[in-house]
């Protein structure tokens, strides 16, 4: 008989309720139990998960290794997916491994390399792979210059933090002087140059800012599964423009992809976003973790969560090819179950972590949420 997979998902996107549910059904039929655990009482993850625990507040990162070990021993973790404090888990992979956890996660050497984009856009470009124009940015007149170089080249300025994620702190410049338009409709990205200066000047530290144009889409995100013997297992790219969303197997997006994903090591899953600057691809971000809308790979008749729990069980899926391409198709909101309220927070003076909750019935769910999109076709 077969033993069951058990997967633990840390402090993770709510959009990832898809990535458990495909581990659920996935094609070898084999039992999956899935721990999962948050700051937020009401994450949808908490109730998608078989056992979930809220987690403990304002740990360092050496606080939360020592967490996510006794959590691993504890609940007999086969496979860990780690989002949260990702650099310091995997600089502590022989710990887990003593422990018999396999890390879902690149190396140390890979993750380090990305959670810089500064140090990311010069690794990437020395092996050949197309950057953006880019600047990096701590004080005001370091932002005008920026701004001034990109803007007599025809460009829009942007800038985003040079380490960060999920478009997180994402603005783009303009000189139109604040007015009441900013104040109509819904908020914008675009800030005026001379507000951001002002609040830079009246800053106490300096900000990291990356300072690049602003790129054209269509915007590619190319899901890669890559061994631990740096070969590509997968690799298939998500197109998005505007609403509209797609696939693509072009090399243009899956070559560039490729030698990244290589190249460094992302073992695992990993996600690289391209965008066009001009008439040819360029590099916007790599993210050394599952994408959020890594299940929307399903409609191409692939189950990539399954794929990389085997592989990093040490069972190698062999080179993944989606059967087919799937229609186009559009992201939209859809309700999912809450835990009971009876879910306390987690006291911020406190580190104890709270005693697992059983998921409510799936027959007669809790209370729901649009937190979590599902991908329908157009």
């Amino acid at each position: 008989m077969v033993s069951r997979v058990r997967v633990w998902l840390n402090r993770t996107y709510a959009e990832n309720v898809f990535f458990m549910d495909q581990l659920r059904r996935n094609p070898s039929d084999r039992a999956v139990e899935i721990h999962a655990t948050h700051g937020d009482p009401d994450s949808p993850v908490l109730a998608a998960a078989d056992t979930a625990e809220l987690e403990p507040e304002n740990l360092s990162p050496a606080g939360y290794v020592e967490y996510a070990l006794d959590q691993c021993a504890r609940r007999g973790i086969d496979v860990f997916v780690p989002r949260l404090h990702q650099s310091a888990i995997v600089a502590h992979r022989a710990e887990f491994e003593a422990a018999g956890t396999a890390v879902l996660a690149p190396p140390p050497e890979a993750v380090a390399v990305f959670h810089d984009k500064v140090i990311a856009y010069e690794a990437v470009q020395a092996i050949g792979v197309p950057v953006p124009p880019w600047y990096r940015v701590r004080s005001a007149d370091e932002l005008v210059a920026a701004v001034e170089e990109l803007e007599s080249g025809g460009h829009k300025a942007c800038f985003k933090p040079a380490s960060g994620a999920g478009g997180v702190g994402f603005r783009v410049i303009t000189r139109t002087p604040f007015s009441l338009m900013q104040l109509s409709g819904f908020p914008s990205p675009y800030v005026p140059l001379d507000l951001v200066l002002e609040a830079l000047r009246q800053a106490e530290e300096p900000v990291d800012w990356l300072v690049m144009p602003r790129l054209e889409q269509p915007e590619v995100s190319v899901d890669c599964l890559t061994g631990p013997d740096n070969r590509v297992r997968l690799v298939v790219g998500r197109t998005k423009n505007g609403r509209r969303r797609g696939f693509t197997l072009h090399e243009q997006w899956l070559d560039p992809a490729r030698r990244i994903a290589e190249g460094f090591g992302l073992h695992y899953l990993s996600n690289i976003q391209f965008r066009m600057f001009g008439d040819r691809p360029v590099l916007m971000d790599v993210n050394t973790r599952p994408a959020g809308g890594l299940h929307q790979l399903s409609l191409c008749g692939v189950n990539a969560p399954w794929a990389a729990v085997r592989l990093a069980l040490g069972e190698d899926p062999g080179e993944v090819v989606p059967p087919f391409l799937g229609q186009d198709y559009t992201v939209v909101s859809g309700p999912r179950p809450l835990r009971p309220v009876s879910l306390p927070y987690q006291r911020p003076e406190t580190t104890d972590p709270l005693p697992a909750v059983p998921a409510p019935p799936s027959a007669e769910p809790a209370d729901s949420v649009a937190s979590a999109a599902q991908a329908l076709p157009l």
